[in-house]
C-alpha cells in the first residue's frame, strides 16, 4: 500500500508543508507517496467526497470549535488543530504531543478535552492558544489504564456532563460491571462520576438525538463466534440506569456460550438496529446540517472500521441510517463505499463523522490519515 502522506493543498504555503511532512515522512521514498484515491470512492447522486487533508496520521475523534477550527485525536500521540476557513484548511497545529492513545476530543466553553486511556486532559482556552499550547491539565486520572478497548471517544451530552466509555478489557470476560463495559458520565471538572449504561462491550461512537435528547451508541459485537455473528449494534438509551446485556448477550439475541443462558437476552435492552458481525461500527452523529437532501435529516452516520479477523472483509465504509420518527427501529444503507476494493485490499477505514455547521460532513481515517469532506450540490 502506498502512503498517504502529501497534503492536497491550494496554497502556497500549504504546498511547502505538504512538500516538507512529504520528505519527512518518506524520506528517500518520497516517490512511493500517494494522495488518498478518492475517486474510487462511491456516493449517492449530488454528493462529493474531497481530501481535507491527508496530513493527520492515525486520525480518530473530531471535535468542532464555533470560531473554525477543527480538532482531530489520533492513535499516535498527538492532538491536532486545523483551523479553517470557507471548507479549507487555513493553518495546522500540533497541541498536544507525548499523550498514551488521545483519541478522544470534546469542545465545551472554550476548552478542549482530550481522552488518555485512563486520564481526561483539558486544554483551557485553546482556540487563542493554538501556536503555543500550555500542558494540558489532568480532570481526572481514575479511568482504568488498560489499553484492550481503552481508546475513549468522549464527548458532552444535553445535560452538560462529559460521557467517557470505558470498554470491556478482553473479547468477552466477567469484571466489575460498574467499572467496566460501561458508559460513564462526569462533570466538566469531573466530579460526580456516575454510570449511566452497562453492558457496553465496546462503544466507539456516541450522540444524542436532536428532538428526544436520547443517547445513541454504537458497539462492537466479541469476536471468535464465527464469521457471521454476532452483529455490531446501534443502540439507543431512553434513560440511565439501563444494561445492554454484555457479557451474557451479543447483538441482541446471541447469548454468550460462557456467561449466557437460552432466554438470557430478554433481560437486556435490544439494539435499535443490528449493524452486521465484524463491520467495527464507531464513530455516529445525527445529521441537522442545511446542505444535504431534507430526507437526511436526523439520519445517523456510521463510520465502520472494517473487520481484523473475518475471513471476507467487512466494513470500511460509512453507512447511513435513518431512523424511525418514534425512534424505535432504523434502516440502513451505504452512504460511502470504496475503501475496500474487489480484490479485498484496503486503503482506508473510516474512524469518525462529524457535520459541520455548513453541512457539510467530515469523515477521519486513521489508516491513511486523512480527513474527507463530503458535500452536495442537486443533481
Amino acid at each position: 500500500m502506498p502512503l498517504f502522506c502529501a497534503p492536497r493543498a491550494r496554497h502556497a504555503q500549504h504546498r511547502l508543508a505538504g512538500v516538507l511532512a512529504a520528505i519527512v515522512a518518506c524520506g528517500a521514498s518520497a516517490a512511493a507517496c500517494a494522495a488518498p484515491p478518492v475517486d474510487e470512492l462511491v456516493v449517492p447522486p449530488g454528493f462529493h467526497v474531497d481530501v481535507l487533508t491527508d496530513a493527520v496520521p492515525a486520525a480518530r475523534e473530531m471535535a468542532w470549535s464555533p470560531r473554525g477550527i477543527l480538532y482531530v485525536g489520533s492513535r499516535e500521540g498527538r492532538v491536532h488543530a486545523l483551523a479553517m476557513h470557507e471548507g479549507r484548511i487555513t493553518a495546522r497545529y500540533v497541541i498536544a504531543a507525548g499523550l498514551d492513545m488521545p483519541v478522544g476530543v470534546a469542545y465545551r466553553d472554550g476548552a478542549l478535552y482530550i481522552s488518555a486511556v485512563s486520564r481526561i486532559l483539558r486544554i483551557d482556552h485553546v482556540d487563542d492558544r493554538l501556536a503555543k499550547p500550555p500542558a494540558p491539565v489532568v480532570v481526572t486520572d481514575a479511568l482504568p489504564t488498560d489499553h484492550h478497548h481503552g481508546w475513549k471517544f468522549i464527548a458532552f451530552g444535553p445535560d452538560g456532563k462529559l460521557y467517557v466509555p470505558v470498554g470491556a478489557p478482553c473479547n468477552v470476560c466477567l469484571r466489575d460491571r460498574d467499572r467496566y463495559a460501561i458508559i460513564a458520565r462526569m462533570n466538566a471538572d469531573g466530579s460526580g462520576r456516575e454510570v449511566f449504561a452497562r453492558g457496553v462491550r465496546n462503544t466507539v461512537g456516541f450522540a444524542w438525538h436532536p428532538d428526544s435528547g436520547e443517547l445513541w451508541f454504537t458497539d462492537n459485537g466479541r469476536d471468535l463466534m464465527g464469521d457471521d455473528a454476532p452483529d455490531d449494534k446501534l443502540n439507543r438509551a431512553t434513560r440511565a440506569g439501563l444494561d445492554f446485556g454484555f457479557p451474557y448477550c451479543h447483538g441482541g439475541d446471541r447469548p454468550d456460550p460462557e456467561f449466557g443462558s437460552p432466554d438470557v437476552c430478554r433481560r437486556y435492552v435490544p439494539p435499535v438496529l443490528k449493524l452486521g458481525a465484524h463491520v467495527a461500527a464507531l464513530g455516529m452523529r445525527f445529521y441537522t446540517g442545511p446542505m444535504f437532501p431534507a430526507s437526511y435529516r436526523n439520519n445517523v452516520f456510521i463510520a465502520e472500521h472494517g473487520s481484523w479477523n473475518r475471513s471476507t472483509k467487512v466494513g470500511y465504509r460509512v453507512m447511513r441510517a435513518v431512523v424511525s420518527a418514534d425512534g424505535s427501529h432504523a434502516r440502513e444503507t451505504p452512504f460511502i463505499t470504496g475503501w475496500l476494493r474487489a480484490d479485498g485490499t484496503v486503503w482506508g477505514r473510516p474512524a469518525d463523522v462529524l457535520p459541520l455547521p455548513d453541512g457539510s460532513l467530515l469523515v477521519s481515517d486513521d489508516y491513511a490519515g486523512a480527513i474527507y469532506r463530503v458535500t452536495y450540490a442537486a443533481p
